[in-house]
């Protein structure tokens, strides 16, 4: 790569002009977010159980006294060996997170569909300690369209990132959240595939150096290993 070489003068002048679109990015952002918000809620009706440190409990115990929770849908499924490397890079930079959100009322949890035998083994060889649950006995990853199962593979098809499209894997990523009113529990956002890029720290950062993510564009993230498998 070989950008410009420029004058402080100049190089002030290009910075000062990127500002200006930076700053209108950054409100289109803050109205985005504010549509996020703003979105019509569906209230829960299924039960969902999941498997955790404190044994069974239901999306409504996820919570832990919060009214919104946070969930992000890591892919780990039952017949996996180990986690998934990309959502293994997304857990890399939100381990530190939930103690924060917890102060803003919410509350945060990873759901994987593999045992929680297996969840806890990985969390420890990763040094993990955010709340990671199981949803093996029940239907959430299926109704929140993260897992697929075979005669979706079959068929070739499956409804990912609200739309129709070919089957990838058995599993794949995504973040939803949640309010709680009294009893009740609403779902009131999910966002998936590049919709998970803001999520990602590492991500925001490697976009602002010069060679940006320098990821091969075929397959993109083929660079990555878990944090103890790099050379």
């Amino acid at each position: 790569m070989q950008n410009k070489i420029v004058s402080r003068d100049e190089w002030l002048k290009a910075r000062r002009e990127l500002l200006v679109k930076e700053k209108e990015f950054t409100r289109l952002r803050d109205k985005m977010t504010a549509q996020i918000r703003a979105l019509p809620w569906r209230k829960i009706e299924k039960a969902y159980y999941f498997n955790g440190p404190k044994g069974k409990e239901s999306l409504a115990d996820l919570f832990e006294g919060k009214t919104q929770l946070a969930v992000y849908h890591f892919m780990l499924g039952p017949d996996w060996d180990q986690g998934c490397k990309s959502c293994s890079f997304f857990a890399d930079t939100f381990q530190g997170i939930p103690i924060h959100l917890s102060h803003r009322d919410v509350a945060f949890v990873a759901v994987s569909r593999a045992p929680l035998s297996k969840i806890e083994q990985f969390k420890k060889r990763m040094g993990w300690t955010f709340k990671w649950v199981s949803s093996f006995e029940s239907d959430f990853n299926f109704d929140f369209c993260v897992s697929f199962r075979e005669e979706d593979e079959r068929s070739g098809h499956v409804v990912y990132n609200f739309a129709e499209g070919s089957y990838i894997n058995d599993e794949m990523p995504g973040a939803s959240f949640f309010y709680r009113r009294d009893k009740d529990v609403f779902h009131t956002y999910s966002t998936y595939a590049r919709g998970l890029d803001i999520l990602n720290s590492a991500y925001n950062w490697l976009d602002l150096v010069p060679k940006g993510r320098d990821e091969n564009p075929e397959s993109t993230m083929d660079w990555l290993r878990h944090h103890d498998r790099y050379e």
